[in-house]
């Protein structure tokens, strides 16, 4: 057998190489920026590659930095702007340019709404082909002081025997040490500020994994710890905290549990007088103001009458299905995980309300053959994760809904689910964005379909 009919496994390249020799990481370099990326990232083209550079906007002339290449795909951030777009604006966040958290501070509020909205036209255009007969205004609320829960990152850096606090860096398991972070809801911004000299306080301070942080009806920190923590260090998180007025939670191997035995957390949904309690690691709006907002026009898009059954997909806690309780006749509620199914019917029980069943099941198997789906549904709403509810829809026309909510947090995965609701013989209303996530490209989005 010849030599150029032989598989031996390997790759040669001719002498000289074709094959565009690898970008250095930390390598500087001058770019036109064409357009914005749907991650808030700019866009530009050179010598065959294409690069995304956090931190650009459209029509700039920029310096680039490096950080990884993967084949013609280059990831930079922004190092130095020749020629700014006038919607620049100076990045509010000190820790703007190392933090990989607050990817659009650069870029004006009323911009980073108009850039979501855009993004989410074209997803619906580009993969269901379809517009929206109405476009609602965007929802919104203040663009920083929002987030209501964070988690910060813990790493005990064995080389520099030193504790790094903060958030990742971009593109990176770095740690930005971080005191200060303006998207905290203010009660959480004081106690971040404290948080790097208690950590390191700690006599053992290499057994923190993290620490998440909680404010609702209670303020609360949770610590996760990968060793046993002394009397010592016990005693300093519990003086912190008292001092704080803060719930002490640790997490070793099993569940999170508050350090006081009884205490709990919650959060209020206050046009419908409701508590919802919740325990840390529950799924979680972080924007209250967002998640009144949205719950409000879902309420008023789905227009449930008193006489209906109405089912609620992907329930979580009880966010959507309570309120929905107090308006329709009965409600169905269900979610894949059983704890969240428990802790929903409970915060149903407490709220004293007896019209709405909750149920586990597997949301990505057909949804016809269960028992709680006999007799169809009048109205639906779903609020699934990032990957969507394609099983859910394909075939939802069969419980019998002529109007259907669907909250999104991923465009892309609305677009396609719209898709196949249109096949079904859906029509979409109305749809818009809901900014949960001021300062970064995360887009969610609500729509509206309706038979007939």
């Amino acid at each position: 057998m010849s030599k150029t009919k032989r598989n031996t496994g390997l790759r040669f390249q001719p002498t000289g190489g074709s094959r565009a020799p690898q970008i250095p990481t930390g390598k500087k370099q001058r770019l036109s920026i064409e357009r914005l990326a749907g991650d808030g990232r700019g866009i530009a083209f050179l010598e065959g590659r294409t690069w995304f550079v956090s931190g650009a906007l459209a029509g700039e002339e920029v310096e680039a930095r490096v950080l990884n290449t993967h084949g013609k795909v280059v990831e930079a951030r922004l190092e130095r702007v020749f020629s700014a777009n006038p919607m620049r604006r100076a990045a509010p966040c000190k820790h703007f340019d190392r933090c990989g958290g607050c990817n659009l501070q650069h870029l004006p509020h009323a911009d980073q709404l108009e850039l979501k909205q855009r993004l989410l036209a074209e997803q619906l255009q580009r993969v269901a082909g379809v517009v929206p007969e109405q476009w609602a205004a965007p929802l919104s609320g203040p663009e920083f002081g929002y987030r209501r829960r964070a988690r910060v990152a813990v790493r005990w850096d064995q080389k520099a025997k030193k504790l790094k606090v903060g958030f990742r860096a971009e593109a990176s398991q770095d740690i930005v040490a971080i005191d200060d972070c303006p998207v905290l809801v203010q009660p959480l911004q004081s106690i971040m500020r404290h948080l790097p000299v208690l950590l390191h306080s700690l006599s053992k301070p290499q057994v923190v994994g993290h620490v998440e942080l909680f404010s609702g009806t209670a303020l609360a920190l949770l610590l996760r710890h990968t060793g046993p923590l002394g009397e010592g260090d016990l005693a300093r998180l519990q003086a912190f905290c008292s001092e704080a007025n803060v719930q002490l939670w640790l997490q070793g191997e099993g569940e999170p549990a508050p350090v006081e035995a009884g205490q709990s957390l919650g959060f209020v949904l206050e046009p419908w007088n409701l508590e919802l309690a919740y325990r840390p690691g529950d799924f979680v709006q972080v924007n209250a103001q967002v998640n009144t907002a949205m719950i409000e026009q879902a309420m008023a898009w789905l227009a449930p009458q008193a006489d209906e059954r109405v089912l609620d997909l992907f329930c979580g806690l009880g966010n959507f299905a309570l309120p929905l309780a107090g308006k329709a006749r009965e409600v169905v509620a269900v979610e894949g995980v059983q704890a969240m199914v428990e802790r929903a019917a409970a915060n149903a029980r407490s709220n004293n309300l007896h019209n709405a069943a909750f149920f586990q099941a597997d949301l990505s198997q057909p949804l016809a053959s269960s028992s709680w789906a006999a007799g169809g549904f009048s109205a639906v709403l779903l609020d699934p994760p990032r990957d969507g509810a394609f099983e859910v829809v394909r075939n939802i026309g069969a419980l019998g809904a002529k109007r259907l909510v669907y909250v999104s947090c991923n465009p892309a995965t609305l677009a396609r689910d719209t898709l196949e609701l249109v096949k079904q013989g859906y029509r979409l209303k109305c749809a818009g964005i809901l900014d949960m996530f001021p300062q970064t490209a995360h887009v969610e989005a609500m729509a509206l379909f309706e038979v007939g």
